[in-house]
């Protein structure tokens, strides 16, 4: 029986990006949803609907692990939305359910699920304006970081 299972890339990042960061994400959800993997996001503005938007538009999914209890809190381009009611606290959701995840920009959420998922020992591989920690990956392009997303996937 074939493997049906398919990656799962994290997108975190700025809920108010700069337009050079909104560019980035939406590039960051295109090379994911082309490269046959799902996207998970916080499921609203700024990074997530733009990520969101990009895998969307090339065809893929796309997961939004909401922090309240209404799923028509998601933006437009979410495939699947989980209603937590969690907060912040889904932050650790997100983290868990990547298999690798995405910087683009981002301020202390961001920089929670990062730490999260490097205390998960799960690779993070942060743009330019993303948070900066021990144990993250900083990356010069979108598609360098989707393409090392994919290798470190181990598939």
């Amino acid at each position: 029986m074939p493997d049906k299972h398919k990656p799962i890339i994290g997108v975190i990042g700025a809920s108010q990006p700069s337009p050079e960061g909104l560019r980035m994400a939406e590039t960051v959800g295109r090379e994911i949803a082309m490269r046959g993997a799902v996207l998970v996001c916080g499921g609203l503005g700024g990074v997530m609907e733009a990520a969101a938007k990009g895998a969307v538009e090339a065809g893929g999914e796309v997961i939004g692990i909401l922090p309240g209890p209404d799923k028509m809190s998601a933006n437009p381009y979410v495939t699947l939305a989980i209603p937590t009611n969690m907060g912040h606290a889904r932050n650790v959701v997100i983290a868990h359910t990547a298999e690798a995840l995405i910087a683009v920009e981002g301020e202390y959420g961001t920089l929670s699920e990062a730490a999260i998922a490097c205390k998960l020992c799960k690779p993070v591989f942060v743009l330019p304006g993303g948070p900066q920690i021990a144990g993250t990956v900083s990356v010069a392009s979108p598609e360098s970081a989707v393409a090392l997303a994919f290798e470190s996937l181990k598939l």
